[in-house]
């Protein structure tokens, strides 16, 4: 039986994930996700997919976040009728960020025609939040660990990958071969996640690389956080935290109420600033499948802020002067709330901007990180006179010696390994590692490339 898998996304970048998978006519694509980042990768979101999306006969999803998922709503808009089979909890997290993706977007453009600041005229949405909803019925949940049919001859199994909740690994059965797509792999000691499933044995392997040059500090992550806070305090000024708002928010929580029950940090109001976030908590108090914490555990820790759903509250809290802490999505600083959160704090040196994991390239995160004076927000320049920081071991990703020791588990050695989801200088260091170490055949997947397997 003929075998392929092309990269349509997540090939030589971290965003975008797409992999089609082709056996004897049959189509099934491993992610569907957004470009985000660069501009130059962001345009890749207008332009029409190579093949047909009516001719794809089914999507497989690793996880929710938008850059694995949420370009389904753009395939069902140009003719995918399939299902998209997921976990649970990746369905439960897909209807909120599509949504919200589609509504912000939306919210955005008819900003920018407002405001003059949009080289398009007039400026639209790639899908708005009604075509992020006639994607939904889509959307197919199954368990983990058990196989499901896709289509008549490829079948899928899901895995626990510990990054979010509901992200697996998926192993794939085409062709009389075995596929295996890590998705995001989490970190082993995630005091939330479970750890990555033990996988061991592949054909042919996917691996993500979005860490795979970098190790996160050793650094306890309650540490970081408390001197942060405690410095940011003592100056009079207030925490603005950038976050995602789907795992990396209810992680915060959790180690913000780890310290405030042990007295190590000043009880400061902490503020919730993002409806999505907010939503995603309260799905994540109810699906516990793949975590560490029980139910009320969850609860506790989420009970911690105050919660502002409204506009007008958001506002609010750059009309208060009180210190605070404030956790905003987005994590990149790509969109959302937080922008205005940065327009009123990130001009004094009292206050902090803390992000809280991987930056990808050309996000404002990234280039705040980089030493970025000044920051354009809204089509204007304001300035970066605050401390800014970076909680790195946060990162609900695994690193490179993480990576290294998940792929420990196999009994042998895939017959190739293909390096997806990493900047090019990630990608190319685990590539070197994986063949200098372990003596595997290695690859790193080049964007629209085509592989016969």
């Amino acid at each position: 039986m003929s075998l392929s898998v092309r990269f349509l996304g997540g090939a030589g970048t971290v965003t975008g994930s797409k992999f089609l998978i082709e056996a004897e006519g049959q189509r099934v694509m491993i992610d569907c996700g957004l470009f985000q980042g660069y501009k130059q990768l962001r345009l890749r979101n207008w332009k029409p997919l190579p093949v047909d999306p009516k001719s794809i006969d089914a999507v497989v999803l690793t996880h929710a976040h938008i850059d694995h998922s949420g370009y389904v709503p753009v395939m069902v808009a140009n003719g995918f009728s399939g299902q998209v089979h997921c976990t649970e909890g990746t369905r439960a997290l897909c209807e909120l960020l599509w949504l919200d993706s589609g509504y912000l977007q939306e919210r955005e453009a008819k900003a920018a025609n407002r405001g003059g600041y949009t080289k398009h005229k007039p400026a639209r949405p790639l899908y708005n939040k009604d075509q992020a909803e006639k994607a939904l019925p889509n959307l197919s949940p199954h368990p983990f660990n058990e196989w499901v049919k896709v289509t008549t001859d490829i079948k899928v199994r899901f895995q626990i990958a510990g990054h979010i909740l509901g992200a697996a690994i998926v192993e794939v059965e085409a062709g009389g071969k075995q596929l295996v797509f890590s998705g995001d792999l989490g970190r082993p000691d995630n005091p939330i996640m479970q750890s990555p499933a033990q996988i061991d044995h592949a054909d042919y392997l996917f691996l993500e690389s979005t860490y795979g040059n970098r190790d996160h500090p050793d650094t306890d992550p309650e540490t970081a956080l408390r001197d942060i806070i405690l410095r940011t305090e003592k100056r009079g000024g207030s925490i603005i935290i950038p976050s995602f708002a789907v795992g990396r928010a209810q992680s915060l929580l959790y180690h913000l109420n780890n310290l405030l029950t042990r007295n190590e940090i000043p009880d400061l109001p902490v503020y919730l600033d993002s409806p999505m976030a907010i939503d995603a908590s309260d799905i994540f108090c109810r699906h516990t499948d793949g975590l560490r914490l029980t139910a009320n555990e969850a609860r506790a820790a989420c009970g911690l802020a105050t919660f502002t759903r409204s506009t007008e509250d958001s506002k609010a809290l750059d009309m208060d002067r009180h210190q605070k802490i404030i956790i905003s999505a987005s994590g990149m600083a790509t969109g959302g709330r937080i922008l205005f959160h940065l327009k009123a704090y990130a001009g004094n040196p009292k206050n902090t901007i803390l992000f809280a994991g991987f930056q990808a390239g050309g996000t404002r995160g990234a280039h705040m990180l980089e030493g970025a004076q000044e920051i354009k927000i809204h089509g204007q320049y304001h300035p970066v006179r605050a401390e800014v920081a970076n909680l790195h071991m946060l990162s609900a990703h695994a690193d490179r010696n993480e990576i290294m020791t998940w792929l420990d588990n196999f009994e042998t050695p895939p017959k190739e390994t293909f390096i997806i989801h990493g900047e090019p200088d990630a990608a190319d260091s685990l590539r070197h590692r994986l063949e200098e170490q372990k003596g595997w055949s290695v690859t790193v997947a080049e964007h629209n490339e085509q592989v016969e397997l």
